[in-house]
């Protein structure tokens, strides 16, 4: 018996007779070429949108201090008697002014906006606005209702790059617009913020795997009137913090192209594959 190659060819042309179009065939294409579009814009859709891989681990990473953005409003109270104090468990304490606070008046004047740039130790400790800087302060009848516009822990990018990845960009700053001049009673009440900071790494690989550091935090308040011995205690605004031991890092990976590639063939040939199984005759399928 004579041997013949074409016995290995996989590709076998098929016979004319079965080339004729038919209603089925067509409607069997059309579906096929819709359903490989819809896979494809898919497939395309998910090579192109960055994964994002999340780690927990006991670390400290960053600098030794954490940079503080904080902005907020006092629509009550002149800027003249107001100030931030910083107090933690390292024994810091810094009263008043300092170098990187700026003080607008708002509200004709009666009121004041404090932007203030500033490092805390990462010990459990607090940061206050209040009269207590003024030795003459503002008499008895403060009145506390404020604005936060702003409260950022760490690297302002932070907060870009994780609303451009579809994370929650709240975690970051969820005091951001919150409002205590109408919500507040009287103003006459002390403000208590209590703050858990937790570290955050974001490395990107289309940042050239640069790392980003910031901090993440979550935010529960409280207000109260204070009296001791009959008397009132002068209120303030406190942010009491502590850091948490445990770091988060995201990683926003993209996926491979040959993932990409693998995929977009798998889906062409399966469908043209089950198109004509279908179009063939018993004897000519494989």
């Amino acid at each position: 018996m004579q041997f013949d190659i074409r016995r290995f060819d996989i590709y076998r042309k098929v016979p004319k007779d079965l080339t004729q179009p038919t209603l089925m065939g067509a409607c069997i294409s059309l579906s096929s070429m819709a359903l490989i579009t819809f896979l494809f814009i898919s497939e395309l859709v998910a090579f192109l949108t960055p994964e994002i891989d999340s780690v927990l681990y006991v670390d400290d990473p960053g600098n030794e201090q954490v940079p503080v953005y904080l902005d907020i409003s006092l629509p009550e109270l002149n800027c003249e008697v107001l100030g931030i104090d910083i107090q933690d468990d390292m024994g810091r304490h810094e009263v008043g002014n300092f170098q990187n606070l700026k003080k607008n008046k708002i509200n004709g004047e009666k009121g004041c906006r404090l932007n203030a740039n500033f490092k805390i130790n990462k010990v459990p400790g607090n940061f206050h606005v209040s009269t207590h800087a003024k030795s003459s302060q503002a008499g008895k009848n403060v009145d506390f209702r404020h604005q936060i516009h702003s409260l950022v822990f760490g690297q302002s990018i932070i907060s870009n790059i994780s609303r451009y990845y579809g994370l929650k960009h709240t975690s970051f700053s969820p005091l951001d617009g919150l409002d205590m001049v109408r919500r507040a009673a009287t103003g006459k009440e002390t403000y208590e913020y209590h703050v858990k900071i937790v570290p955050t790494i974001y490395q990107d690989s289309s940042f050239a795997s640069q790392e980003f550091f910031g901090y993440q935090f979550t935010a529960s308040q409280k207000s109260f009137e204070l009296n001791a011995h009959g008397m009132r205690v002068l209120p303030a605004i406190w942010f009491k913090y502590q850091l948490t031991p445990i770091t988060v890092k995201y990683t926003l990976k993209s996926k491979p192209l040959y993932h990409f590639i693998t995929t977009v063939c798998a889906i062409v040939g399966r469908n043209f594959h089950r198109r004509w199984d279908h179009r063939l005759p018993p004897l000519h399928r494989p």
